[in-house]
């Protein structure tokens, strides 16, 4: 049986460029209306690029808005092309990524033989510090890729050796492990390691049977889901989270609550992504909500979810709405967000440019991103929007900025 016409991820060569727009403004529930004026175009220029009478029209830099204005990561999703030219907005495989694999793959086999057994203690104290390296430094998969696999392989081992209740806490360390190495497998040509180490954390938080462990598990998977477009498992998965923290709730501690709030913001994203303007909005307040019982100085460094990165999230549901006056006002002092985490500001900063480039406001999607650049490299780098943004600024932007342009896609691997 073939693939449905109506899935926007079709990969059937039956299907024009034309006829996956049509699909993947339909699922968005978005009119022909709505699609020209975010491009800036009339509904007729709409309607004859879906019908396929003006092909012409779809060079790259008006590929890549058409992406963007559909929320749409992968641009294969609209050329049904998988040639090498459009790699360069999916991100390079970092150096590290064979040495991580490797770990991956051969961590299920691990046994107490294989590696020496740490004092939990100890484990937790190097994941603890695994975290605030990657929070402070502006190449943080390069940081990671240094210490992710030992620590891959130590953790495991440890599931593999202790008995009963530390064999639990073990498994509430691994989930957590698993979530950092998903984020350092995102946004790289690596999709099948990404699974794996989601539906790997989730099955060792159940078996930790840690509230705060499920909760993070569900936080990555939903994530993992939402990022390939299967907004429907994202929702589903995430409200079971929510279900299953909320009778902890009289008891918990401020880690848990924090988890509480990011899997509220996690059913604004998604809601933002279908254009469901209410629902992203009503998450993103009861999330607002669970931040102001936080402490002010509060930060989790797995979500980031504290009270200074709500506002972070507001440009973002702005930007997923496609709300382009509303996404410029949320971003007023973005600069001034004192976020803590390099590469989390890094992406605020991608998101904010993202706000510019919805006002088409070129000098200072340019201005926004170099400043993501100058404040991790390495998040700019694998940014697939990033990417986009700098290429269509290359291939159309004003001849003014080519200049700056040019330089900066040198430095994230776009241009040689």
């Amino acid at each position: 049986m073939g693939r449905d016409i109506s899935d926007p991820h079709s990969q059937s060569p039956a299907l024009t460029v034309g006829q996956r727009i049509r699909i993947a403004r339909q699922r968005r529930g978005m009119s022909q209306e709505v699609l020209a004026g975010l491009m800036g175009k009339s509904p007729s220029w709409v309607r004859a690029v879906e019908s396929g009478s003006r092909q012409s029209d779809l060079r790259l830099s008006i590929l890549l808005h058409l992406a963007d204005a559909l929320q749409i990561e992968n641009l294969s999703d609209l050329t049904g092309s998988q040639s090498v030219g459009l790699r360069m907005f999916t991100g390079p495989g970092h150096p590290a990524l064979v040495e991580v694999r490797a770990a991956i793959n051969a961590a299920p086999l691990l046994n107490s033989s294989e590696g020496q057994v740490h004092p939990l203690g100890v484990l937790r104290s190097r994941l603890d510090a695994a975290w605030r390296t990657r929070h402070a430094s502006p190449d943080h998969r390069t940081a990671l890729g240094r210490i992710l696999p030992g620590l891959l392989r130590d953790v495991q081992c440890a599931v593999s050796t202790y008995p009963g209740g530390d064999r639990r806490r073990a498994n509430a360390l691994l989930a957590e492990v698993y979530g950092l190495v998903q984020m350092y497998v995102a946004y790289q040509p690596a999709q099948d390691l990404l699974w794996r180490v989601a539906d790997r954390a989730l099955l060792a938080a159940q078996e930790s049977e840690d509230p705060l462990a499920i909760g993070c598990a569900v936080w990555f998977l939903t994530q993992a889901h939402r990022d390939t477009g299967d907004f429907d498992a994202a929702r589903d998965i995430n409200e079971q989270g929510i279900a299953t923290l909320k009778p902890q709730l009289d008891s918990a501690g401020v880690d848990l609550l924090a988890m509480w709030g990011a899997l509220h913001f996690e059913l604004a994203f998604t809601a933002a992504r279908l254009g469901a303007e209410g629902d992203a909005w009503r998450h993103w307040t009861a999330a607002d909500r669970v931040a102001e019982r936080l402490p002010p100085t509060y930060y989790n460094p797995v979500t980031s979810f504290s009270r200074v990165i709500m506002s972070a999230h507001a440009v973002t549901v702005a930007v997923e709405l496609s709300k382009g006056a509303e996404s410029a006002r949320q971003s007023n002092n973005a600069e001034a967000f004192p976020i803590p985490s390099k590469p989390r500001r890094g992406r605020h900063l991608i998101e904010v440019a993202r706000a510019h480039h919805l006002q088409r406001n070129h000098d200072a999607v340019l201005g926004t991103l170099q400043l993501a650049h100058q404040t991790a490299s390495e998040t700019i780098r694998y940014n697939g929007f990033a990417r986009r943004m700098v290429w269509e600024l290359v291939d159309s932007g004003p001849s003014r900025l080519q200049g700056q342009v040019r330089e900066l896609a040198v430095q994230i691997g776009l241009m040689a």
